[in-house]
């Protein structure tokens, strides 16, 4: 049985050399490039709409909070460690290749953390996995965050408003995501290597090509909450080569009853690994009841295995799409 957490590949492998070249351009704070400087180089002010809100950057922030692991591991790809002064509301542990750059981060909070606890560590900028991490019960909202000298800037990959939602996501999207990364914090050159190579990897990806149709179980036991058809889950499975069975809901995540999931009779079943719902909880839910039970996905274990972190619009996406092939293939 295929239980075992994502493989790091070749993708994820390469984070460390991206790293190596930002660290080498961050030495010293970036400066502000003339109208005249190369395309490489930091360029501000730097003006983008972030999920409808307009931000300016004078210069690269120096003091940042992340809140997810998809923001932590995106800075941490760059070279960016020494600008982080807190993370919060990680999802897991951190990959090997990105680890040695974080032992001295603060952890601020396991969830979102409080306005009062964010601004208490001084950040000019939180870097927002979720829209909904600016809120009143969250860090603030966007504007009240504005009043006291930090920025809110939000993963685009995770705006939600019309226009701004990604529909559907696609890789060209999330690379464009770490390049707008790149130039907010004056690492062109990092964004635009780490890009580089994370095509490089993608592309030497060869998907499945048996028809495979599969569910993608996220969380839940009562109500299964799965991967529907325009988020990241299904720009993984479409990548690995592998049919969406609930590729018809236009939503990123959705609610799909147990009924619904045994009359789909999914060939393969993508079990999302996670702390608080782990894939072998899974296992043990589609085993024991009656007709999950039944199912020749479940019968047969026919069981690929993603870490949470990876699930989500990030720098793990080429290494879920790599390990899912893999997956499949030992069943074989």
């Amino acid at each position: 049985m295929l239980n075992s957490p994502i493989r790091h590949g070749a993708a994820l492998s390469l984070l460390m050399a991206a790293g190596a070249v930002a660290l080498a351009g961050c030495a010293a704070p970036p400066s502000v490039a003339s109208e005249g400087a190369p395309a490489s180089e930091a360029r501000y002010p730097l003006t983008i709409d972030n999920c409808g809100a307009e931000l300016t950057f004078d210069e690269a922030p120096e003091r940042v909070i992340t809140i997810k692991s998809s923001t932590l591991e995106l800075l941490l790809a760059l070279g960016l460690a020494d600008r982080i002064v807190g993370s919060a509301f990680s999802d897991g542990p951190l990959p090997d290749a990105l680890s040695a750059g974080a032992e001295d981060i603060d952890v601020l909070s396991d969830k979102v953390p409080s306005q009062e606890v964010a601004i208490s560590a001084e950040p000019d900028l939180i870097f927002g996995g979720w829209e909904s991490n600016f809120s009143a019960e969250g860090v603030g909202e966007r504007e009240s965050l504005a009043a006291l000298g930090v920025t809110g800037y939000v993963a685009p990959a995770a705006c939600k408003g019309p226009g701004y939602m990604p529909d559907p996501l696609t890789f060209d999207t999330v690379f464009a995501g770490f390049e707008e990364a790149g130039a907010i914090f004056g690492v062109p050159d990092a964004a635009n290597e780490l890009v580089a190579q994370q095509r490089a990897a993608l592309a030497d990806v060869t998907p499945s090509d048996d028809g495979l149709s599969a569910l993608w179980y996220s969380s839940g036991t009562d109500t299964p909450y799965v991967g529907a058809g325009i988020g990241a889950p299904q720009m993984i499975m479409t990548a690995a080569g592998l049919s969406n069975v609930a590729a018809d809901v236009r939503d990123t995540w959705t609610a799909m009853g147990w009924e619904a999931v045994v009359a789909a009779d999914p060939d393969v079943i993508v079990l999302v690994d996670a702390a608080w719902n782990t894939a072998a909880s899974k296992i043990d839910l589609l085993e024991s009841n009656p007709a999950t039970a039944a199912l020749p996905a479940v019968r047969d274990e026919r069981y690929v295995v993603i870490d949470f972190p990876a699930t989500e619009a990030g720098v793990r996406n080429v290494d879920a799409v790599a390990s899912i092939v893999d997956q499949l293939e030992s069943m074989d």
